[in-house]
């Protein structure tokens, strides 16, 4: 008995003694990975700082349009006193956009680098204390709109917070901002997405000049751009496009607002990428088909019909005037023309051939009515066609007989 009770104590022992040291493993481990993900965190800091450094160093690389600026973590800017917000914001996209999850902050706050202050909640709105001490903001029917948009850094929480720096917001109209606007900004991030490994270089700004209105109550006299630039630029492919959009609703998509970027620096005064090789060539470009998608294949986004003047249609609603002997005018973008054996003149307004949804035609006999060669005038202009509509081949087509009978009209 003696010993088979020695031998069970011993068991008892034993497992205790085994149970205490599994415990103790499991606190060990456990503790173990607590230290790995702080070091885990603080290797991810790291690398974030990092890359801010990588985009400061590239953006300086490539040429920032003013010797004074103002240096953020992910963006750098020139502020300009006189109108209250920021000249121009340069920003690197990079690749981690595509599987960055961080969400918008809506933190905004005034840019304690600018040395003569920047704008503040009260330039963009208006303050009321309710009874029950709630506070409402009141609009001053202006939009608080970002120049470098925070999407373009949900890669970091903290490049991200530093977008929403009233130095990088712009009394924007609403109807703009969130529409071919924010559109111009998705197609934007876009292009990366679609070109893996690529860091795109974007300058956006507002186009600043002294007779500007200023925006009503704002506490420090803001000034309301009518219009707004951003140029980008593809280093690897030595590709460069600008957009100019007006301050307003717009009728054209995004490809309607292409400019070279020479043309952005003859409206601003600035000079972007100046220090790459090829600016004059890269900077000439106006083709949009390369940033855009194949603008051959898909065409353009019919003209916003809300938009267009009193008695005018875009080219999908011109079908349904086919027969009417109504004259209407229909608006788009040249995109596509062509002479026809017997010497007639053919056009495709927004999407090409095979793909056409409008057309119209000069008859060679009528083509002695126009000055110089109509195909190279009208080409990749948004113009109004005027006359009656016909069905040919189940496309809607107008024949113009003169040059009264065609407008250009501006794409802003």
């Amino acid at each position: 008995m003696t010993n088979k009770l020695s031998v069970v104590l011993f068991l008892c022992l034993a497992s205790i003694i085994h149970g205490q040291s599994l415990e103790k493993d499991l606190d060990n481990l456990q503790s173990h990975l607590e230290d790995l993900d702080v070091e885990r965190v603080q290797g991810e800091g790291e690398i974030e700082e990092v890359k801010f450094q990588m985009i400061r160093r590239d953006l300086l690389a490539v040429g920032l349009p003013s010797a004074e600026f103002i240096t953020h973590n992910a963006m750098m800017l020139e502020y300009d006193e006189q109108h209250e917000q920021a000249k121009w914001v340069a920003h690197i996209i990079l690749p981690d956009i595509i599987t960055g999850t961080v969400m918008r902050t809506n933190d905004f706050r005034a840019d304690t680098l600018v040395a003569t202050g920047s704008t503040v909640d009260d330039d963009y709105y208006q303050k009321e204390i309710k009874r029950d001490g709630s506070i409402e903001f009141l609009g001053h029917g202006y939009d608080r709109a970002h120049l470098a948009p925070s999407a373009d850094f949900r890669w970091s929480a903290r490049a991200l917070s530093e977008t929403f720096y009233y130095s990088n917001m712009t009394p924007q109209l609403g109807e703009l901002n969130r529409g071919g606007w924010a559109d111009l900004e998705m197609y934007v991030r876009a292009y990366v997405i679609n070109h893996p490994g690529t860091q795109l270089y974007v300058v956006t700004g507002p186009v600043l000049k002294d007779d500007l209105k200023v925006l009503e109550n704002s506490l420090n006299q803001v000034t309301i751009p009518e219009h707004y630039y951003k140029v980008l630029l593809d280093l690897e492919r030595k590709k460069g496009i600008g957009f100019l959009m007006p301050n307003q609703a717009v009728a054209f998509s995004a490809g309607y607002h292409v400019r070279s970027i020479d043309a952005i620096e003859a409206l601003t005064g600035l000079d972007f990428f100046n220090k790459i090789e090829d600016e004059a060539d890269i900077e000439k470009e106006v083709d949009p088909t390369h940033w855009l998608g194949s603008l051959e294949e898909l065409g353009y986004e019919p003209m916003s019909p809300v938009l267009l003047p009193p008695g005018h249609i875009n080219t999908v609603q011109a079908k349904l005037y086919a027969g009417n002997k109504k004259k209407i005018i229909v608006c788009g973008k040249v995109v596509s023309s062509s002479y026809t054996k017997s010497g007639n003149l053919w056009f495709n307004l927004d999407k090409r051939f095979p793909n056409h949804i409008f057309s119209f035609f000069i008859k060679k006999e009528d083509l002695v009515h126009f000055a110089g060669d109509p195909q190279a005038y009208y080409m990749n202009k948004v113009i109004g066609v005027k006359g009656q509509v016909m069905d040919l081949s189940d496309v809607p087509t107008i024949q113009i007989q003169k040059e009264g009978d065609l407008k250009i009209m501006k794409a802003e």
